[in-house]
């Protein structure tokens, strides 16, 4: 595919990323809290699979709830996903946890630990 190709995708993978972003914020699951994020979104081109960056703040058992949460949701955010979105196929989701905000905040935490000890 040519450069029209990367364009549809990306423009594909915002629209996924901004739909997914509010269907994941209005979940009703307990397991999934509301400080979980879509970071980033990967839609194959065939438009059949689509992994989801997740970030949630919490402790390991909290994420791993969240990730329990979202997998056994993924039936009913693909559907939503469908409704709102006018794809011709509406991809298989697959969610990944994604540990890079935590990790910015600890090692910010360090960082101000360093330059004002008590």
């Amino acid at each position: 595919m040519g450069r029209k190709g990367n364009n549809r995708i990306t423009r594909i993978n915002e629209e996924v990323k901004h739909e997914l972003s509010y269907i994941i914020r209005n979940l009703k699951d307990p397991r999934v809290p509301a400080l979980t994020s879509v970071i980033d979104i990967d839609v194959t081109t065939d438009l059949k699979h689509c992994k989801i960056y997740i970030s949630v703040l919490g402790t390991d058992e909290e994420v791993e709830a969240a990730k329990e949460g979202l997998k056994h949701s993924s039936g009913f955010i693909r559907r939503e996903l469908a409704s709102r979105l006018n794809l011709r196929n509406t991809p298989e989701l697959h969610f990944v946890m994604d540990h890079s905000i935590e990790y910015g905040i600890k090692m910010s935490k360090l960082i101000d630990d360093v330059n004002h000890p008590n």
